[in-house]
């Protein structure tokens, strides 16, 4: 897909989260990228989850990370998050990752 494709789910994924939890851009064990989104603590290493990877970004959206700036305007935080990334970074986590982290 398209980057406007993964931006617009990474965002309703981290706007859809009820409650405190994670977005998170994950590779699996075939290399492939998604998106999915875990409650409270739980994130894609667990076994709780639906799809298992490997986290390349993350955002939080526990109220804690935007309350003091955004108060309940979480949309507002995610935007500016999304204007952050560094994506060298993300590109080298992916590259890390799939040296066989999943595979072990």
């Amino acid at each position: 897909g398209s980057f406007e494709n993964f931006k617009n789910e990474f965002i309703n994924a981290a706007l859809t989260r009820f409650g405190s939890g994670w977005a998170w851009l994950c590779t699996d064990d075939n290399d492939r990228l998604f998106v999915s989104s875990t409650p409270n603590q739980d994130n894609p290493l667990m076994d709780v989850v639906d799809q298992r990877g490997v986290p390349v970004l993350g955002i939080d959206v526990w109220e804690h990370a935007y309350y003091l700036n955004y108060q309940n305007r979480r949309a507002e935080y995610v935007n500016a998050f999304m204007n952050l990334i560094n994506w060298q970074e993300v590109t080298k986590r992916f590259n890390e990752a799939n040296e066989g982290a999943m595979k072990a």
